[in-house]
């Protein structure tokens, strides 16, 4: 659990539980003998009571509650050392994989509440082929006892059957040979009501108002005749691979018609049946980038008709950012002078974090992204692999300093000059973009204010302590006293003259 300041950890936050599975004895005998000696005893008790939360009959969510509960049931002070305590354990049960955290932000009472997602045990075979975990759990209890263990999960079979299994046959029946479905008839209806009904929510649904893209969307409108027909059926109870489909449509503004004919296309799925992630942003890029062009050529050609521009207010109306990964106030940036009337702090910093970059950019622009800017940045992101979030700082930092009047125009080579030094310095999450953007604007700053005081950096005046490396030549100073002679001086000076007068005199007579 990452946790970067303990008041926003507290016994007043609320929070929930969640969980999709039930508990059986095996998993019961493997908390209590496998995880127990990785994790402690303190641990798996956190780990029951957020299981009783939901009734062991039932999946779901829990009530939402204070975690005052938690405190007072496990007998934990609520006091800076028994919040970290909490925390503590809690990041336990993540790092072996039982338990996710989350944190929400609400708006309304400008807090978080957090949301406890359980996941079950991992099964005897799975665990001991998880390298790392029966590593740790070697570290904990030893060798020769990670051994004995594993053999107190299996029964070995009998010798006299071992021998016999060579000539096995499977004499099962498959589904089909004994139940016959009416798959001419898709009931649209049943699907939609057992999706809206469900109490878990599905990987890939979107908690915004934009609906996601259904499987019955995608299969009603996708031809039967398709070789990449049996993949598409496949999706149906594939909610992970759903998530990367909508994921492509919501960031490059697919419909479910376009979805269809880009997944139609050869090379979208592997062998295997899975979703190329890569090839099917690639395709959706260039039907993205063809409606583009297609539509600058109809505003243009309506404009030529019409003589009306849409208001700045209509083309901003897919400005707001699903919430979906909250930021700490910590690393909140600030709003540019062009987003001072349209949303706060808090809205822009989370649209910053969670919108796609193409989205992003149509809000710093009335009307049509130019081009140029968007081959930059979709070079950046297809090519270069920098994260959405990293492209979205760098998109508001680049904008922030055009904006604050500098010379710096956003030509190709300085924005792909600032990514390849993101890229360099392994720039990969939010909080490292912002930190890196922050110490940029620092180096700007004192590099303007040597140019308006007039002084000019020395690479060389680091060396012998801060000291130049040239000699220093002393200065005359005037301190007002050199214009004054005293009488003698005057009386010898007036001399000196006499006598230099006289020997030229002298001079010019023995040359005639």
């Amino acid at each position: 659990m990452r946790m970067s300041h303990l008041h926003h950890f507290t016994e007043h936050h609320r929070y929930c539980v969640s969980r999709e599975f039930g508990l059986s004895v095996m998993d019961g005998r493997m908390l209590g003998s496998v995880y127990q000696p990785m994790v402690g005893a303190f641990a798996i008790s956190l780990y029951r009571l957020l299981f009783e939360h939901v009734p062991a009959e039932s999946i779901g969510y829990s009530g939402v509650e204070q975690q005052r509960r938690l405190f007072m049931t496990l007998g934990i002070e609520p006091n800076e050392k028994g919040r970290k305590y909490l925390i503590d354990q809690s990041s336990r049960l993540e790092a072996v994989g039982l338990l996710q955290t989350c944190r929400i932000y609400v708006p309304e009472t400008d807090d978080y509440m957090y949301e406890y997602e359980l996941m079950p045990p991992l099964s005897p075979a799975d665990f001991f082929a998880t390298q790392h975990l029966t590593l740790l759990l070697r570290d904990k209890i030893g060798k020769f006892a990670v051994l004995s263990l594993r053999e107190q999960f299996w029964n070995r079979e009998p010798e006299e059957w071992s021998r016999r299994s060579i000539g096995k046959e499977n004499i099962s029946l498959p589904f089909y040979d004994i139940f016959q479905l009416n798959t001419h008839v898709i009931d649209y209806e049943l699907e939609q009501a057992l999706a809206e009904v469900a109490t878990v929510r599905q990987p890939g649904m979107r908690e915004t108002g934009e609906p996601a893209i259904g499987y019955s969307d995608i299969i009603l409108r996708f031809p039967r005749e398709s070789a990449n027909r049996g993949h598409v059926e496949k999706l149906r109870f594939d909610h992970a691979q759903m998530g990367i489909i909508n994921y492509v449509a919501h960031k490059y503004e697919l419909n479910p018609q376009d979805l269809c004919r880009l997944l139609d296309e050869d090379g979208v799925f592997s062998p295997e049946g899975e979703v190329m992630l890569d090839a099917l942003q690639y395709k959706a890029s260039q039907h993205f980038r063809q409606d583009m062009k297609r539509q600058e050529k109809r505003e243009v050609a309506a404009a030529k008709v019409v003589a009306i521009r849409p208001s700045s207010n209509e083309q901003s109306d897919d400005s707001t950012a699903p919430v979906e990964q909250s930021v700490e106030m910590e690393y909140y940036v600030e709003v540019p002078p062009q987003f001072m009337t349209k949303c706060d702090i808090h809205q822009y910093n989370m649209m910053l974090r969670n919108e796609p970059y193409t989205r992003l950019l149509q809000t710093f622009f009335p009307g049509a992204v130019p081009t140029q800017l968007m081959d930059m940045f979709e070079r950046i992101d297809l090519n270069y692999k920098l994260s959405g979030e990293v492209i979205n700082v760098l998109i508001h930092y680049l904008m922030t300093m055009v904006a604050s009047g500098g010379d710096q125009r956003m030509n190709r080579n300085f924005v792909e000059a600032i990514a390849s030094n993101m890229l360099v310095k392994q720039i990969n999450t939010y909080e490292k973009a912002v930190h890196y953007i922050r110490d940029q604007s620092k180096v700007k700053g004192k590099g303007a204010a040597a140019s308006t005081t007039g002084a000019r950096p020395r690479p060389y005046a680091a060396k012998n302590g801060g000291r130049s490396g040239k000699q220093e030549i002393p200065i005359a100073v005037d301190d007002g006293s050199a214009g004054t002679v005293s009488d003698e001086e005057f009386a010898a000076m007036m001399k000196m003259a006499a006598d230099i007068k006289a020997g030229k005199k002298k001079g010019v007579s023995d040359a005639t």
